[in-house]
């Protein structure tokens, strides 16, 4: 009898040893998959808090695994997991370039002092909008919708500037002018202005390739262009889920633009044009080695002489901005960057970036294979290059800057307009973002 219970007590032991192991094993497969989901917590509260001075729990995807995030300050960061105990993650603060995922608090040495006084829009007094233009900003921020319907549009800020001159702006309650926004992959549009800035200073063309030193394959033909159009060949997957390409460089990557550059060619070089925020992050990575500047490359080559006094360009732990991303500015600073668009690189009388250069940026020239045939160099069209246009309902040379979450910096030419739209839409059907483009437009005449 007494054998027979010992050798239960050893199946037991066993079946339970397995049961372990069972669990260990699928924890260590989903781990990375839950770390990109506390990735992303633990950064969005860190930033909310640091950045924008909103509460950490607020501008969280929808996502089955949300309920079971707990996020909450920890110590000098800010901690995320699952359940409290699975898959932790942390962001910490820094000063001058927000908050970076990572083990340990960064040392990015000092960010440049920005003088907003360089920016024309800064102290603009606030105009009353009426008329056209008053019915433009209620329409943008669903006055005439029910309050369940209005919160899901989430427009938080509209700006409109024409000739240079604030004419419309609106904020959302707990926003106002002074709340720094993210404006996810508008921060593309901006990196290819820096690009334009580094350019003409000779520090790099589009032409450069051999871009990495361990690319001694095909890859070694990529240019600077190629990454600019998103034409590198690189395989890659922009969609926002856990585990995927994009959500495992953005929150769980010590090293975001080598993540990227390890990744194989999945087309050759040039031929397919392909939405990827990891070609943004290279790109980044490879203006900073051209120009042996760190971290503070946006903020002193392009944020200070421009004046924008809010904008937070955050980095990944090894320094390199994450310019497909991770730029943060209150509406009027984001305005003042389509400003410069539309005054072809022109502040304050000093010409910043090569003649022509945002004509080139933003005329869209896909190759055979692509996914969108109004992507240019960093920026959206509505001319194609097939020579159509994406909306027939608006002018024709309008181009934009577009963000995750329903972001847009449009500018149009031709009525020296810009027109901004912040907010918080991650299920909303229509944001309303270009009608508001095609009232504005037809308001200022």
């Amino acid at each position: 009898m007494r054998r027979r219970g010992r050798l239960w007590l050893r199946v037991l032991s066993g079946v339970v040893a397995l049961l372990l192991i069972a669990v260990a094993g699928g924890y260590l497969w989903i781990r990375p998959l839950l770390r990109t989901g506390t990735g992303y917590a633990a950064h969005n509260a860190c930033a909310l808090a640091t950045i924008a001075g909103r509460p950490i729990t607020e501008d969280l995807p929808p996502n089955p695994l949300v309920p079971y995030l707990r996020v909450a300050a920890d110590g000098a960061g800010y901690r995320a997991s699952v359940l409290g105990f699975l898959a932790g993650q942390r962001a910490w603060p820094v000063e001058g370039f927000g908050c970076t995922v990572g083990d340990s608090p960064p040392d990015f040495g000092p960010a440049t002092v920005i003088d907003p006084a360089n920016n024309p829009l800064h102290d603009q007094p606030t105009p009353a909008a009426s008329g056209e233009l008053a019915t433009a900003l209620a329409h943008a921020f669903g006055d005439d919708l029910a309050p369940e319907a209005r919160e899901q549009l989430g427009t938080r800020a509209v700006l409109v500037v024409s000739d240079g001159r604030i004419v419309a702006e609106r904020y959302a309650d707990g926003f106002s002018a002074e709340t720094p926004q993210l404006g996810w992959s508008m921060a593309k549009s901006v990196t290819s202005l820096l690009t334009g800035v580094l350019v003409a200073k000779g520090v790099v063309t589009i032409a450069d390739d051999h871009l990495r030193p361990e690319w001694t394959d095909e890859r070694a033909a990529i240019t600077v262009e190629d990454l600019m159009r998103m034409r590198s060949g690189l395989a890659w997957d922009e969609t926002y889920d856990l585990g995927t390409p994009i959500t495992q460089m953005l929150y769980d990557s010590t090293d975001m633009a080598g993540f990227v550059a390890s990744q194989p060619l999945a087309h050759p070089v040039g031929t397919s044009q392909q939405y990827s925020s990891g070609s943004t992050n290279l790109l980044c990575n490879v203006l900073q080695a051209r120009s042996g500047q760190g971290p503070d490359l946006p903020r002193k080559e392009l944020l200070a002489p421009l004046g924008l006094s809010s904008a937070v360009f955050e980095a990944d732990p090894t320094g390199t901005p994450v310019c497909s991303s991770y730029l943060w500015m209150t509406p009027r600073d984001w305005a003042a960057i389509g400003q410069f668009a539309l005054d072809d690189g022109v502040w304050n009388g000093r010409a910043m970036i090569p003649e022509h250069w945002i004509e080139q940026t933003t005329t869209a020239r896909t190759p055979a294979s692509h996914e969108d045939l109004n992507y240019a160099a960093g920026w959206w069209t509505n001319r194609q290059s097939d020579g159509s246009l994406l909306y027939d309902a608006m002018p024709a040379d309008a181009y934009w800057a577009s963000g995750h979450d329903g972001q847009k910096l449009f500018v149009v030419p031709s009525q020296r307009l810009v027109v901004l739209r912040l907010g918080f839409s991650p299920s909303a059907e229509d944001i309303r973002d270009f009608q508001l483009l095609v009232d504005a437009s037809a308001a200022v005449g």
